[in-house]
C-alpha cells in the first residue's frame, strides 16, 4: 500500500505540473484576446485550481506513504514551496483578479518543481532530529510564508517591468536585466543537470572525508571543476565496493565544510547560463526584460504596489512565527539549544531582519512604488539564496535537508 501511495503521489504532482504548464496558454490569451477574455480566464483559473488540488493530493498521499509530513528533504521542501506559491497566487487572484500575476507566478512554481526533481524522491527513514511533530509545524509554516512573500516579489517584478523603459541607460534597467540573467542561469542549471544526469548518464564518483571524519562518496554529474581536498576518483564495482580510477578534475580543491559537488554544479550553471544569455541577446538584439513588457501594458502600478505591501504584511509574521519562533522550539528539542548560528539559522535571521527593515522603510520612510518593488524582489532573492546556496553548498546541522 505504501508503494502504491508513493507512486500515486508522484503521478499526481507530475500531472499538476503539466496542467500548470498548459494553463499558461489560456491565461496569456485572456490578456491578449478581448472578445474571449473571460472565457480564457475561466478556463485558465479552473485548470490552476485543479492543479493545486492535485498538488495537495500529492502531499496527502505522500504523507500516507511515509508516515510523516513530506517536508523532510530537499525534494519535499521545494515541492511544498512550489505548491504554496500556487496557493498564494490563487488567494491573490481571488482578491485582486489580476491575470498577469499568473504569467509570472506559475513559471516560478514550475521552475521550483523542476529544480526539486533534481534531488532524490526516495523515502528515507527520519534521522532523530526530524522525528518530531515540529517538523510539519515549522516547515509548513515557513513554506506558506514563502508562498505569500513570493507574491510580493511577483508584484514587485511586474511593477518594475512596467515602470522601467527597456532602452533606458540607468542602474535600475541594468539591475532588472541582471534579474533576467539570474532566471536564465536557473533555467539553464535545471535543463543541464537533467540532461547530463538522466539523458547522458554522466556520473563521476570521488571518495573523500567529510567534515565529521566519515568516508563519503560524492557523485558528479558534470565534469569536476572544484572538488574536495584529497578526494580520490573511484568507480563503483558493485556491493558497495569501489576501486581507484581516472576522472577529469580541474584541480581546485576545497575543505569539506563546502559541498564541493554542489558548488561544482552551481559554477557550471553560471558559466553555461551566461553563455545562453549571450546567445539570446545576440538573437533578439535587445534586453531580455523587454520581451515581457507587453504583458504589463494594462497593469495598474498602484494595485501592484498594494499587493506587494499586503503580501509582506501577511507573509512576514508567518515567516517570523515558523522560521524563527517555531524553529527555535524545535532546535531546543532536537539539539538542546534555541539558537546556534548554524548557516541555515543565520540566513533565516538575515531574512527576518531584511523584511523588518522593509516594513520600517515602507511605513516610516515612505518607501512606496518602485523602491518597495525593488525591496520585494530583493527579499525573494534572499529566500532563493537560502534555498539553493545555503542548502546546497554550506555544510551544517541542516545539511540533511
Amino acid at each position: 500500500m505504501e508503494a502504491t501511495f508513493l507512486s500515486l503521489s508522484n503521478t499526481l504532482i507530475f500531472i499538476a505540473f503539466i496542467i500548470l504548464l498548459v494553463a499558461l496558454v489560456p491565461l496569456a490569451l485572456s490578456i491578449k484576446s478581448k472578445a474571449k477574455s473571460k472565457k480564457y480566464e475561466k478556463l485558465a483559473i479552473g485548470m490552476i485550481v485543479v492543479a493545486f488540488i492535485l498538488e495537495l493530493s500529492y502531499f496527502i498521499f505522500r504523507w500516507l506513504a511515509t508516515g510523516h509530513a513530506p517536508v523532510s528533504n530537499m525534494y519535499e521542501f521545494i515541492a511544498m514551496f512550489a505548491i504554496m506559491l500556487i496557493g498564494g497566487y490563487l488567494i491573490t487572484y481571488h482578491y485582486f483578479r489580476s491575470k498577469v500575476f499568473g504569467l509570472f507566478a506559475i513559471p516560478i512554481s514550475l521552475l521550483l518543481l523542476g529544480y526539486g526533481s533534481l534531488f532524490s524522491t526516495d523515502v528515507q527513514p527520519l534521522i532523530p532530529a526530524l522525528q518530531s511533530n515540529w517538523l510539519a509545524i515549522h516547515v509548513i509554516t515557513v513554506t506558506l510564508s514563502y508562498g505569500i512573500l513570493s507574491m510580493s516579489a511577483v508584484a514587485g517584478l511586474i511593477y518594475l517591468l512596467k515602470a522601467i523603459p527597456s532602452d533606458e541607460k540607468s542602474w535600475r534597467a541594468r539591475f532588472l536585466e541582471l534579474i533576467m540573467v539570474g532566471l536564465v542561469i536557473v533555467a539553464t542549471y535545471i535543463v543541464t543537470t537533467l540532461v547530463m544526469k538522466e539523458v547522458v548518464g554522466y556520473n563521476d564518483e570521488f571518495y573523500y572525508t567529510d567534515q565529521n571524519g566519515a568516508q563519503v562518496i560524492a557523485e558528479y554529474h558534470l565534469p569536476s571543476l572544484v572538488n574536495y581536498q584529497d578526494a580520490v576518483p573511484v568507480e563503483h564495482i558493485g556491493n558497495n565496493e569501489y576501486e581507484p580510477t581516472e576522472h577529469f578534475h580541474l584541480g581546485i580543491d576545497l575543505p569539506p565544510v563546502i559541498k564541493a559537488h554542489s558548488l561544482n554544479t552551481v559554477v557550471w550553471s553560471i558559466i553555461l547560463g551566461v553563455i545562453v544569455y549571450g546567445i539570446i541577446r545576440l538573437i533578439i538584439r535587445r534586453r531580455i526584460f523587454s520581451l515581457f513588457k507587453p504583458l504589463t501594458k494594462k497593469v495598474d502600478l498602484v494595485l501592484m504596489d498594494e499587493i506587494g505591501y499586503r503580501s509582506v504584511i501577511i507573509g512576514f509574521p508567518l515567516f517570523a512565527l515558523g522560521g524563527i519562533f517555531f524553529a527555535a522550539i524545535w532546535a531546543q528539542m532536537a539539539w538542546s539549544r534555541f539558537w546556534g548560528w548554524d548557516p541555515k539559522e543565520t540566513w533565516a535571521f538575515i531574512t527576518f531582519m531584511f523584511y523588518t527593515i522593509f516594513l520600517h522603510l515602507r511605513i516610516n520612510r515612505g518607501y512606496e512604488g518602485e523602491k518597495s518593488a525593488w525591496l520585494a524582489v530583493g527579499g525573494f532573492i534572499l529566500i532563493l539564496f537560502n534555498l539553493i546556496a545555503i542548502n546546497m553548498i554550506v555544510s551544517g546541522l541542516h545539511s540533511y535537508a
